[in-house]
Parts: structure tokens; C-alpha cells; sequence
């Protein structure tokens, strides 16, 4: 792939899964405000409960199986790989969906107290049985960085789901309400995937085939049970040690920030995935397109965290009610968190691609160690404050293990003057953006108002020291693709 066509697919890879990104966050974000008005903590927090249990057999649905079709390079890809992982993922999801119904359920209700487990997690699991058929579609047009068609398939289907959920709310369903909502998604966009690739399954198997797959996504799978266990341990101690109401006031405050980080870096990471897969023998090349991405990530996603710290209590009290006053600390507490995260949020996407998923695993089983007890003595002592500040903790040693990663471990090398480089400007924006904040909250500012001045002050600043470079990278793109353009005719 060269230089100039990588631009042109990123840019388009960008564009596209960007307009997913806003149609699905917008959409889900009113969603998240209709069931927030109708339903309560409570039952938040048994979906919490519940899906500590199926987020996980969900991990070991994936069988690694999406990452392992994208990173082969297109000359080792036979048909063959794309059948038999279509059929490894199909047989073992009906036995992941067997257990979660006899075993896990049951195991779960009983860990928890909560009878009502019983029922949901069935429910919830239902996804485990869907989604392996749209894995294998999903990775084809990654593959070929379609992100257009992926984009309207997710759009959809969120649409869809969004819809089910806000009825089945309306109509007393409470807790249901969530559970649908969380299911509908996946099993809408079967057949739009199906109609998406045009690709149907044939009755093939090859063992050479399993091998070649699977022996690559065994690797991905542990780091994503080592990623889970890391990211839902808190969901896990606090409905145990806590109570459902304090577990679904941590996780309403946890899906307004780190859902934003997560899904951005779905977005970025999905495009840059390939790319990195692409390119993992210029090092060149991959160190400039991964510290693009940092920077290009913290710039959007910086302002959105700095209004949940400096208005968050505001947001909070006039849009969702007293009843959701709780997740107030917590909620400004792990927006910084994910500011800290934007420093690494591409550098296991980047590892993946570059071929080297055995690091990947190592390094997140480090970081495991360090984070799960330190999560379980601040919620033992501290509550969901205390668990708050863990993650806060963690993300600082991400960003310290990723630093030594890229000096002593990859051949790509970057130093920390280069990465403060790179970060610096969003940071910068972001001190300046808080203090004058901070200053005019002083005043009974309306909400809307507020926010708008927040978002222009950070975006003035971001532009005052990165406007030359932001009017050239678009220069670039924009002349790249006349370029193409002027070529076809």
C-alpha cells in the first residue's frame, strides 16, 4: 500500500466510521437519556451484574477471529479461512450460549443475591449466539476498509434497538427495557451484513485453515480476557461488596465517559487496524500514522471529558434528576482517566497490527496485576470513589508501560519528547479551557450556554497552536485526492 493511497483510506476509513460514530453516539445518547429519565440506578445496575458474566463468554465468543482475518496478508487468505471461521465461531458460540444458560446464570444469581439474574443473563446472552455470524462479514469489509457499508449496517441496527428499548421502557418493562436493547443490535445486523458482503457461507472446513486462524487470534483472545477482566473488575467487586443502586450509579457515570473513549477509539482503531497490518515493516510509516492518531483522538475527545469535570454536576441534576446526583464524583473523576487513556488509546491496535500479539498479551497481563488489587482495596475502603481513582491510577502506568514499550520493545522508537510533542497542544487547550471555566461557573450560566463557550475557548486554543499544521494535513489530503481524481478521468 502506498503512502498516498493509505491517506486517501484513512481519510475515507475516518469519514465513514466518523458518521457512525456521531449517528450511533447521538442516537445512543438519547436513548441513554429516555431510559435514565424512566428507569432508576437499580436497574442499571443489575444489567452491570449481569453482564460482568456475559461480557466475558462473550470474549471467548470472538475466538480472536475478526483480528485474525484482518491482520493475514491478502496473499496468505484463502477462502478456506473465512469458512472455517465462520463455522468455528457458529459451533462454539451455541455451546458458549449452552453454558451461559445452565451454569453461568445460575452461578451468577447466586454470587449476586439476585434472583432476577436467573432470567436476564439468557436474555443478554442471546448475543453470544449472533454475533460469530456477522464476525466473519465485518472482518471482509475491514479487510477491504469498506467502512461505508459497516457504517450504515451499525447505524441501523442501533437505530432499531434503540427503538425496542425506548417501547419496551415506556411500556413498564424497567429493567428489560436495557437487556433488549443491549441484544436487539446484534441480531438486526445479521442479515444487513449478509446483504452488506454478499458473502454466504459454504458447507468447508480445513484444519490447516483452523490452525492458521486460530493459532493467531489465541493470542488476541487472551489479551481481550486480560482487557475484560481489567475493565469489568470494578462492576464485578462493587455489586458484591456495594449494593446494585451504588453499581448503577458507577456505571451510568462510566458509559457518559469512557463509552465516548471507547467507541472513538473503535472508530480509529478499526481503520488504523488494517493500516498498521499493511504497512508493519516500514517503521517510518507506522510511527507517523500512530502519533497522528493520539494526537487527532485527544484533540476531539478532550473537550467532551472536560465538560463532564466542569459541568457535570450541572448535566447531571437538570437533564437525569436528583436521583443520579451519586455518579456526580465518580463521573468527573473517570473523565480524567480517559483524558490520560487518549495518550495510549492505539498502541495495542498498533502491536496487533504490527504482527506481535504475543506482547500485546504480555503487556496487558502486567498491567492486570497492578490494577486489580489496587481497584480492590480503593472500593474495600473507598467505594465507587475509591474505585474511580484506581482507574485513575491505571491509566498512568498504561501510559508509562506503553512509553518503554515503544523504546525497548518494537522497533519503532519514541521518545518521550516526541510523544509530549504530539500531546502537548490538547493538553495545553485543555488548562487554559479549565481555568477560564472554572472562573464563569462563578455565574448561574445557562447550561447550553456554558457549553458552548467550554467547546469554542478549547477549539480557539487548539487553533491558535495547530493551525498551520491542521490547514496543511487537509491541504494534503484534499490535493492527494484531486490527484487520484484527475488520474480516473
Amino acid at each position: 500500500m502506498s503512502g498516498s493511497n493509505s491517506k486517501i483510506l484513512v481519510v475515507k476509513g475516518v469519514f465513514w466510521s466518523g458518521i457512525q460514530l456521531v449517528v450511533n453516539q447521538s442516537f445512543s445518547f438519547i436513548i441513554k437519556l429516555v431510559l435514565a429519565k424512566l428507569l432508576f440506578p437499580e436497574d442499571f445496575g443489575l444489567i452491570g451484574m449481569a453482564v460482568v458474566f456475559t461480557g466475558f463468554v462473550q470474549v471467548l465468543n470472538d475466538l480472536g477471529i475478526a483480528s485474525a482475518l484482518v491482520q493475514k496478508k491478502e496473499e496468505d487468505l484463502k477462502d478456506s479461512h473465512f469458512h472455517t471461521a465462520f463455522w468455528t465461531g457458529l459451533a462454539w458460540g451455541g455451546m458458549l450460549y449452552l453454558l451461559m444458560c445452565l451454569l453461568v446464570a445460575p452461578l451468577a444469581s447466586s454470587f449476586y443475591q439476585e434472583p432476577l439474574l436467573q432470567d436476564l443473563i439468557p436474555v443478554l446472552s442471546l448475543g453470544i449466539l449472533s454475533s460469530p455470524i456477522n464476525l466473519v462479514h465485518k472482518a471482509q469489509l475491514t479487510k477491504a476498509m469498506n467502512f461505508k457499508k459497516i457504517a450504515v449496517v451499525e447505524n441501523i441496527s442501533s437505530f432499531v434497538s434503540g427503538v425496542i428499548a425506548i417501547t419496551l421502557a415506556f411500556m413498564g418493562a424497567g429493567v428489560w427495557s436495557l437487556a433488549f436493547n443491549a441484544v436487539a443490535s446484534i441480531v438486526v445486523a445479521m442479515p444487513l451484513y449478509f446483504n452488506a458482503t454478499k458473502w454466504t457461507p459454504k458447507l468447508m472446513w480445513e484444519q490447516a485453515a483452523f490452525k492458521d486462524v486460530f493459532g493467531f487470534g489465541l493470542y488476541t483472545t487472551g489479551t481481550s480476557i486480560v482487557n475484560y477482566l481489567i475493565g469489568n473488575f470494578d462492576y464485578l467487586m462493587i455489586g458484591k461488596l456495594l449494593d446494585s443502586q451504588l453499581l448503577g450509579v458507577y456505571t451510568f457515570a462510566f458509559v457518559l465517559t469512557d463509552t465516548f473513549r471507547s467507541k472513538l477509539m473503535s472508530v480509529i482503531n478499526k481503520v488504523m487496524y488494517p493500516v498498521y497490518g499493511k504497512m508493519q515493516s516500514s517503521e517510518k510509516s507506522l510511527k507517523k500514522y500512530y502519533l497522528t492518531t493520539v494526537n487527532y483522538n485527544s484533540i476531539i475527545i478532550f473537550p467532551i471529558m472536560l465538560f463532564m469535570i466542569v459541568l457535570g454536576e450541572q448535566f447531571i441534576l437538570d437533564i437525569f434528576g436528583e436521583k443520579w446526583e451519586e455518579s456526580v464524583a465518580p463521573l468527573s473523576i473517570l473523565a480524567f482517566a480517559v483524558m490520560i487513556h487518549m495518550m495510549v488509546n492505539s498502541n495495542t491496535s498498533l502491536i496487533r497490527g504490527m504482527g506481535k500479539p504475543r506482547l500485546e498479551l504480555t503487556l496487558q497481563i502486567i498491567k492486570s496485576l497492578i490494577f486489580i488489587p489496587t481497584l480492590f482495596f480503593g472500593i474495600h475502603f473507598y467505594g465507587i470513589l475509591g474505585a474511580a481513582w484506581a482507574v485513575v491510577v491505571n491509566k498512568i502506568i498504561a501510559v508509562i508501560i506503553a512509553q518503554y514499550t515503544f523504546n525497548k520493545l518494537l522497533m519503532i522508537k519514541i521518545s518521550t519528547g516526541e510523544f509530549w510533542n504530539v500531546v502537548k497542544s490538547p493538553w495545553i487547550a485543555s488548562v487554559i479551557t479549565y481555568s477560564i471555566m472554572v472562573y464563569l461557573n462563578r455565574y448561574d450560566i445557562n447550561l447550553i450556554i456554558s457549553t458552548l463557550i467550554l467547546f469554542v475557548i478549547y477549539y480557539v486554543v487548539i487553533w491558535l497552536l495547530m493551525g498551520k499544521e491542521i490547514k496543511q494535513q487537509v491541504s494534503n489530503v484534499m490535493s492527494e485526492s484531486e490527484r487520484r481524481s484527475n488520474q480516473k478521468v
